[in-house]
């Protein structure tokens, strides 16, 4: 038989990283549209924004580096690192805090490790912690749902207030924005209020936050559509989602007026963008099924343990990073045995 290449693999395949990244991108599109008509245009600009700023700090340290610039570009995977910053922030976010959070993600966390496949954290989740913690403040300004919002912006106006031209007359930062339903429940679970008090607020859906459940499930849709193309496996996001479950369910049944409805910690927050999205990213987790397993399991310990005991209510970035640090060790601890070796035991 003859094989277009002389040494193997003789057969190629059809997927490559810009096909990877572009399905990734497809998936995403529903969860960025009920984002968009639940919280507003600032989705849309900060995504536009994130872009432009991570092609164009990759383009520039890719010159800098004397490296080929159009094949690393047009792999997309700065695109996707932008896409997932923009919707793990707020929408009104200054647009410098958004370039400064791609530059750092891209210069920093990805070219500065050597470029794709080298670097050790989420570049997305890193950016996201850094201003987290830098900017607390603005970092926090989020808007409610549109049903429940009473100060509507247009794209005009939304694009007024990330540039910095000001809020729109007569309206102030507590007047536009509210805490996320995380935030509201760990701040009146701390006042003491029971839970059947607290989801006396509009503010609550069926179990999550009004529209932050109806995003997650749009996001969940995507997740799913990528688990069909074989993108990525089932491993993490079922171990992960699995042990916040687990732990969520047990401190329910203890205490159901104290702890949410385990449900609440899917819906509410990034779970599942975490899950299907970010803990998936084949650079920085495990590659052995039974080390995917642990690292999702992991993180969804971490994401809970925060939520209830750390000071940070969403946490799926800190739960990921600190997983991104433990990905070598697993992996090294569950590699498969070699066919035909066997196992040592004891002397040499």
């Amino acid at each position: 038989m003859q094989f277009s290449t002389y040494s193997s693999p003789h057969t190629g395949h059809s997927e490559n990283v810009t096909r990877v990244m572009a399905q990734v991108l497809l998936a995403m599109i529903p969860g960025i549209i009920a984002m968009t008509w639940y919280f507003g245009w600032g989705i849309v600009i900060n995504i536009f924004i994130a872009s432009v700023a991570a092609i164009s700090a990759e383009a520039f340290i890719l010159k800098l580096r004397k490296r080929a610039i159009t094949p690393v570009i047009m792999d997309l995977s700065a695109v996707v690192t932008a896409v997932l910053f923009a919707v793990s922030i707020p929408p009104l976010l200054p647009w410098w805090l958004t370039v400064g959070g791609m530059l750092f993600a891209i210069i920093v966390v990805k070219q500065l490790y050597g470029g794709l496949g080298f670097n050790p954290f989420n570049p997305a989740m890193a950016a996201y912690v850094l201003l987290l913690v830098s900017y607390p403040s603005e970092m926090t300004n989020w808007l409610p749902p549109r049903h429940l919002s009473t100060h509507s912006l247009d794209f005009l106006a939304t694009l007024g207030i990330i540039f910095g031209n000001g809020l729109p007359q007569g309206l102030s930062w507590d007047a536009l924005t509210m805490a996320t339903p995380l935030d509201e429940m760990r701040t009146q679970l701390d006042m003491g209020k029971m839970i059947s008090e607290i989801r006396h607020s509009p503010m609550w859906g069926d179990y999550g936050g009004l529209g932050t459940e109806w995003v997650a499930n749009w996001f969940l849709l995507g997740g799913l559509f990528l688990l069909w193309r074989r993108i990525i496996t089932w491993h993490i996001p079922v171990s992960m989602i699995g042990a916040i479950l687990i732990m969520a369910t047990a401190w329910w049944l203890a205490e159901p007026e104290a702890n949410p409805f385990p449900a609440f910690h899917l819906f509410s927050g990034g779970v599942i963008v975490g899950a299907f999205f970010i803990a998936t990213d084949p650079v920085t987790t495990v590659t052995t099924k039974k080390g995917q397993l642990i690292f999702g399991a992991l993180i969804g310990v971490l994401v809970y343990s925060i939520r209830s005991w750390g000071g940070y209510p969403d946490a799926v970035a800190f739960a990921v990073l600190l997983m991104n640090m433990a990905a070598p060790t697993i992996g090294y601890y569950t590699q498969p045995r070699i066919y035909g070796e066997q196992e040592k035991k004891g002397g040499i």
